[in-house]
């Protein structure tokens, strides 16, 4: 297999990274490291979700599963003392059953569209009131913490946090894992069968494709991928609540993350995810820095970045629905289209 230039030149430069920022920054090396895990903690989780993107399951409720791959590995650990080595593949079972409880009926019945996604809506709502109502056990809305084993850096544990380093490699791991289960997907034969299926159902069906099948296996996969995310984050962050893993808002703020930075190609959700989390801090600081903001909008403008990311997503829509990424790939070629003509018009001989 031929390896990419861009591959040579970028996996050093992510395995050096640490050691740049620790370099350039030296007084703020906590804040920037801390910035990047979660750019490729949550990357790992919107790649998960464009596994079903792409094939027009448009999911709404990935929120769920983060929350339930959280909650679920936290909650033995705290209660049972289940290491998460554990814990994490008990959440993901119990994640992929819920997925194809959800997904089975609306495959078979051919629930889709705007319906699937107002379905899936509901189902992270449901998971969040779960949450809240079994707040003896799980904290509700003002969530819970996994018990700090020793000084809280422990591989029986998988607790990293302290150890900033160390927590950007394992979570430029989880980062990698991602990229090569996108990878496997976009080369597998299942592809094509989502594809066909995605386009006609009846058609791909009258040549042998089991849609449903196909559909389940493909949800089974975002919804393993998502969970494994909500349990590494719980883990990096030391705290887990309803709305900051689990809510309406996580599960929006994929879908809106994968179509900023295009779901169609492999480092799409990457992107997306480089662009909300700078997006995010960004408004952060600057909205808490502002007096004249919070003097005109009071408490409302904590919510100016929710408004403003809904403006986004319309205009993305609308004017880059292939996202950042997949526009600039969409350009590149284009250009290389021109090039190639103009070159075969001036070697073409003359009359």
């Amino acid at each position: 297999m031929r390896i990419p230039k861009t591959a040579l030149i970028g996996v050093p430069i992510l395995l050096l990274l640490p050691l740049l920022v620790r370099f350039l920054f030296p007084a703020a090396e906590k804040y920037y490291l801390h910035l990047l895990i979660q750019i490729l903690i949550w990357s790992f989780i919107y790649t998960g979700w464009s596994l079903m993107g792409r094939f027009g399951l448009t999911s709404l409720g990935h929120g769920a599963f983060t929350g339930i791959g959280a909650y679920v590995m936290v909650l033995l650990w705290n209660y049972a003392g289940v290491t998460p080595w554990i814990g994490i593949p008990v959440a993901v079972v119990v994640s992929v059953v819920v997925a194809l409880l959800v997904g089975y009926p609306c495959f078979h019945l051919r629930i889709i569209g705007h319906y699937f996604a107002l379905l899936t809506l509901a189902l992270t709502e449901f998971v969040r009131l779960c949450i809240v109502g079994l707040r003896d056990y799980t904290g509700g809305s003002l969530g819970t913490q996994p018990r700090r084993f020793g000084d809280g850096i422990s591989l029986y544990a998988l607790q990293f946090e302290p150890d900033r380093v160390l927590s950007y490699y394992i979570a430029l791991a989880l980062w990698a894992v991602g990229l090569y289960i996108w990878w496997r997907v976009d080369r597998g034969m299942e592809r094509y069968a989502l594809d066909a299926a995605s386009q006609d159902e009846d058609a791909a069906s009258s040549v042998g494709i089991n849609v449903t099948r196909e559909k389940l296996k493909i949800t089974a996969i975002s919804a393993a991928m998502c969970a494994v995310g909500g349990a590494i984050y719980a883990q990096y962050q030391m705290y887990i609540g309803p709305e900051t893993i689990a809510g309406l808002g996580v599960s929006l703020n994929i879908v809106f993350a994968v179509i900023a930075g295009g779901m169609w190609v492999m480092l799409g959700p990457t992107v997306g995810a480089v662009f909300t989390q700078v997006l995010s801090e960004g408004l952060r600081v600057t909205i808490q820095g502002s007096t004249t903001l919070q003097s005109v909008f009071g408490q409302g403008a904590l919510a100016l970045d929710t408004m403003i990311y809904g403006l986004l997503l319309i205009l993305f829509i609308i004017y880059m629905p292939k996202g950042i990424l997949g526009t600039l790939l969409e350009r590149r070629e284009k250009k290389r289209d021109r090039v190639a003509a103009v070159q075969r018009a001036q070697a073409a001989p003359s009359p």
